[in-house]
């Protein structure tokens, strides 16, 4: 690609609603996050005042789970030194997620404020001339500092021969030696070894275990005043275990922790030897068969694969309830032997809610991939038009023609883009249309039309039953595409010599628009299926045909506050009448009282 216009492209729209914020800003992240050369320097200018003014509209903690994101490429030390000074969410995300190189680094580092060179602490994957930098600028330890050991308590010497290689290894939590380097430990284990052990969980005992216990107290704490205003994450620590009061004001008030899922493990007999943190207190060492129904435990006992098996859960609160299980067996490589299962637990939610959530993400996708494929057509399209159009120099009056073509075939691409885009905003309620006024008798007549110099010649057409006015409250350009979308799609599927009946009717607060399907269509089970169906070289409905063309239309009558549907062999097109204005009071008081 000779021209890259993906900025100019972004920079070009105007992001109105919180959604179209969003996806400019996470569009902007990707492109200044990379590492550009001979690019236009107003340009990326623009892009930075952009960025900074979405910023100031979007929440922090969107900005920094986009910042997260794990497809974002973020190899620019200056995206780096933005975001170093925002807020402390966006701060910590943007240090924790960039990857840059070990001289970017040392330039970056020294600029970096008191509090965003902390961010860097826990990062252990800092090149060694970064770490060295930090060191001298007194960011030296990775982890929360340890408390003071209390003096009257003598440590043990490095040389004592009574401790045992075990002992060096894997130090007991009361041991008052310390560790010889920062181990994270497994959660679930941590919180299960001070249960085991009977020994209280003191700062003074915590701090010589392990530094990894108080960072995740921490984390925990986080999650769970965000929990409290507002955003509830997936899972939340449970009460007591791992959840301290900081002492920064705020009060422990833990609520009912939602967890919708967890991965576990169990060993060779089948019980759970390991799970998330937030559960694995209250599911270690159970047995998974008797949860089970009586098939999959047939099918678990036999080591096999799970597959939405249904499993009843008994206990605390945090797991108590209907799950559904999936699960595979584990083997040893060199001998094949059976050491048990890995899989994961959800909740088991309404089937409503589940296929309306699975619509919603398959339509984001859907938008998402759209997205992916503009950037390449436009680019496309762009230096097509430049060959037509003899900016580069003289062009053969072939390849001007090749080159229009393939112009023409970039934008009706981009026309279907943008009737799937607004398809999945209508299903998922992303877009709404905007209120009016339009004569549904006359668009309905414009249209047929229209479609009449193409339908004529076959000795085909429609047949229309309007009277005279119906207001419906559209915009008239909003009403045509509806109208367009459903004749068009009609007239697609005409044979010669073939009519459709049309008939509009309506009463104070509905239209109704009744149309007969010609035979090509009646005789499909569903009409609103994806496929390019229709008689060649007839009138085209749009890119993706008439299922496509007529599930947008019923998006768009939907979200209007009517309905498309499918009555035997017709279809009806039911719209919003425009409720009339009421007449004013004081002309019918005055004239009764000069009637008076």
């Amino acid at each position: 690609m000779l021209f890259d216009d993906r900025l100019a492209t972004v920079l070009r729209h105007r992001a109105a609603g919180d959604r179209a914020k969003q996806t400019q800003f996470r569009q902007l992240l990707d492109l200044l996050g990379r590492r550009q050369r001979g690019s236009d320097e107003s340009l990326r200018a623009a892009a930075w005042l952009r960025l900074a003014a979405l910023g100031e509209t979007i929440p922090a903690e969107a900005r920094a789970t986009m910042i997260r994101d794990p497809g974002l490429r973020f190899h620019s030390p200056e995206l780096a030194a933005h975001f170093a000074e925002d807020e402390p969410a966006v701060a910590a995300a943007a240090l924790a997620t960039a990857q840059l190189r070990e001289d970017d680094w040392e330039a970056l580092i020294p600029r970096l404020p008191i509090r965003a060179r902390g961010f860097l602490r826990l990062r252990n994957d800092l090149p060694p001339a970064a770490m060295r930098l930090l060191d001298r600028l007194g960011i030296s330890d990775r982890g929360l500092p340890v408390p003071e050991a209390d003096s009257s308590q003598e440590e043990e010497p490095e040389s004592s021969a009574a401790v045992s290689d075990s002992e060096k290894t894997a130090p007991r939590p009361g041991s008052r030696r310390k560790p010889p380097r920062l181990v994270m430990p497994r959660p679930a284990n941590d919180a299960l070894e001070h249960q085991e052990t009977g020994e209280s969980e003191t700062p003074k005992r915590r701090s010589g275990t392990s530094i990894g216990t108080l960072v995740e107290r921490i984390e925990a704490f986080q999650k769970e005043r965000t929990r409290k205003q507002g955003a509830a994450p997936l899972a939340t620590a449970q009460p007591g275990i791992g959840a301290p009061t900081l002492p920064l004001g705020d009060e422990a008030n833990f609520g009912e922790p939602a967890v919708l899922g967890f991965a576990f493990t169990t060993d060779a007999v089948g019980r759970i030897d390991w799970a998330d943190p937030q559960v694995a207190p209250s599911l270690m060492h159970m047995a998974i068969a008797p949860m089970l129904g009586t098939s999959d435990r047939k099918v678990f006992l036999q080591h096999r694969p799970l597959r939405r098996a249904t499993a009843t859960l008994d206990g605390a609160p945090i797991i108590t309830g209907e799950w559904l299980c999936d699960s595979a067996p584990q083997f040893t490589t060199d001998e094949g032997r059976f050491i048990g299962h890995a899989g994961r637990m959800r909740r088991v939610v309404a089937d409503g809610q589940q296929a309306s959530d699975e619509a919603a993400d398959a339509n984001n996708h859907v938008r998402q991939m759209l997205h992916e494929l503009r950037t390449p057509v436009n680019a496309i399209q762009g230096f097509a038009e430049l060959i037509q159009q003899k900016l580069f120099g003289p062009v053969p009056h072939e390849y001007r023609a090749l080159a229009a073509a393939i112009a023409g075939d970039s934008a009706r691409m981009l026309a279907g883009f943008d009737e799937l885009d607004r398809l999945a905003k209508l299903e998922t309620g992303a877009m709404e249309l905007e209120s009016g006024a339009a004569d549904q008798s006359g668009v309905v007549a414009a249209v047929s039309q229209r479609l009449g110099a193409i339908l004529e010649p076959r000795g085909a057409g429609f047949q229309l039953d309007l009277p005279e006015t119906i207001d419906v409250a559209l915009t008239r350009d909003d009403l045509e595409g509806i109208i367009w979308r459903i004749l068009a799609s009609l007239a697609a599927g005409l044979t010669p010599g073939e009519t459709s009946q049309v008939t509009l009717v309506g009463d104070r607060h509905h239209s109704w628009m009744e149309l007969a399907l010609p035979a090509s269509m009646a005789k499909l089970d569903d009409i609103f299926a994806a496929g390019r169906t229709g008689t060649p070289g007839a009138a085209s409905a749009g890119a993706f045909g008439q299922g496509i063309a007529l599930r947008l239309a019923r998006a768009e009558a939907r979200a209007a506050g009517g309905d498309l549907a499918r009555v035997d062999a017709r279809i009806i097109l039911t719209l919003p009448r425009l409720t009339a204005p009421r007449a004013e009071p004081s002309d019918s008081g005055s004239a009764q009282g000069a009637s008076g």
